[in-house]
């Protein structure tokens, strides 16, 4: 189980980063791919996705967030990606029929990671896919039908062009009641997203605490305590919707322990 970290307010702005510093991130994250590619240390992922029963899922769409790889598994359920740059990422592996799934992988430079993925049949009823740009539509009408309403807080595909910003995370900055914050303990390092309004209350020295939101990214539920570094970059989301609070989480981002709120990620071209 991850202890979440209690920010007061003049500790968040502490370990908030400037532009300068997201700036640098992103260079030395651009030169260590260089590096890699120079040098020839690719990783390969090596892996299979099976049901509850441990029978192989052929047909399955296996995603490795924000650097483009993605594969199909075989008849066998295996699956298999070569030149992968050395980090941590965020993998999606989805097939119809069955709940998707997600987890963290951190994948070591010149070596092999082997994986195995379980999906649970679903009960839900999926629409016939056609065409991509159909299915996309689609996604960000519903996307608009819940703007309309007024319940949460909207970045739209617009704003993100116009902004031109490094992350995805910069959109929730400016939101209201949200905090972004970037921490490092030793359960846990990376960007988090906290609700100011629900299920944090004061500690015993007055000070106000944070609750990590749910992150969801096309639908997909993300593991707790999600780094919001690893989500795709602005370029490619299409819209984020935010909201603080159990009471204004629509019914489609419902689930267990909900009382710190969701923040809804789409991606143009969905995972």
């Amino acid at each position: 189980m991850l202890v979440l970290p209690c920010l007061s307010e003049s500790a968040a702005a502490q370990v908030r980063p400037t532009i300068k510093d997201r700036v640098a991130i992103e260079k030395e994250r651009a030169a260590a791919a260089v590096a890699a590619r120079m040098s020839g240390e690719f990783a390969v992922i090596d892996g299979v996705v099976t049901d509850t029963l441990l029978h192989p899922l052929g047909s399955a769409d296996v995603s490795v967030v924000g650097i483009g790889a993605r594969v199909i598994t075989t008849e066998n359920g295996r699956f298999r990606m070569l030149q992968v740059p050395s980090g941590q990422y965020l993998l999606v592996v989805r097939r119809i029929g069955y709940a998707p799934t997600s987890g963290i992988i951190q994948v070591p430079e010149g070596d092999t990671v082997r994986l195995s993925y379980t999906l649970v049949r679903s009960n839900a009823l999926l629409d016939t896919v056609r065409v991509r740009e159909r299915r996309v539509s689609m996604r960000m009408a519903d996307f608009e039908a819940r703007r309309r309403q007024g319940q949460g807080q909207f970045v739209t595909l617009e704003e993100i062009d116009r902004r031109g910003s490094l992350q995805t995370s910069d959109f929730m900055r400016s939101m209201r009641g949200v905090e972004i914050s970037r921490v490092t303990t030793q359960a846990f390092a990376g960007t988090q997203v906290y609700s100011r309004r629900e299920g944090g209350g004061f500690d015993a020295n007055g000070q106000q605490q944070y609750c990590a939101m749910q992150v969801v990214l096309d639908g997909i539920i993300l593991p707790r305590n999600f780094d919001l570094d690893l989500l795709p970059l602005p370029k490619q989301i299409a819209g984020i919707e935010v909201y603080t609070g159990a009471a204004t989480i629509p019914p489609q981002f419902g689930g267990p322990d909900r009382r710190c709120g969701v923040v809804a990620v789409w991606t143009r071209d969905g995972y």
